[in-house]
């Protein structure tokens, strides 16, 4: 089932989510189901729970060919419960980001160039992933919605955040 994702300015989006304490449930089954329809259905790279009104700490991701990240490398599709993320690197880049929570802007966000992130999918089975690139963006962003972290509440020029149609001007880039 689609599920309404929480914009920009709701409080439950700055919540701390709680671990998840139960694998292999026909409730979490269920909640990834409505997850993966309600990305899908954005074109998203990745939704956490919270932005759908569920705080416990479950993010799925995920990029094959997506209109909305045109340029981007392909990210595995995942399932990652209890994140755990450790930089790998000192070094920063920035690059644009979008977020379905923040629908219409774009911003320029520093990230972790390189990290390694462990946790568990949906059956309890450990994820230990080394990355680097756009996949270690989007896990970053993804995992900083469990803490209450908007994308841009990372941005350090604000110069560089704003209406996806003034900071691109003339070019096909998808709303969200």
């Amino acid at each position: 089932m689609i599920r309404e994702v929480l914009k920009m300015g709701d409080r439950r989006l700055l919540q701390q989510a709680r671990p998840l304490e139960r694998f292999d449930t026909p409730e979490l089954h269920a909640l990834l189901e409505d997850m993966r329809d309600t990305m899908a259905h954005l074109s998203g790279a990745g939704l956490a729970a919270p932005q759908i009104g569920v705080g416990l700490q479950v993010v799925i991701f995920g990029v094959g060919q997506n209109p909305r990240y045109p340029d981007a490398e392909e990210v595995p599709d995942t399932v990652l419960i209890n994140p755990v993320l450790t930089p790998l690197s000192d070094e920063l880049e920035e690059d644009w980001e979008g977020c379905l929570s923040v629908p219409g802007l774009r911003g320029m966000v520093p990230r972790h160039t390189r990290l390694r992130y462990q946790g568990f999918d949906e059956k309890g089975s450990p994820i230990d992933r080394s990355v680097d690139g756009f996949h270690a963006r989007v896990v970053q962003h993804e995992c900083d919605h469990l803490n209450g972290i908007l994308y841009p509440m990372r941005i350090r020029d604000l110069a560089n955040f704003g209406y996806i149609e003034a900071l691109f001007p003339g070019e096909d880039i998808a709303d969200e």
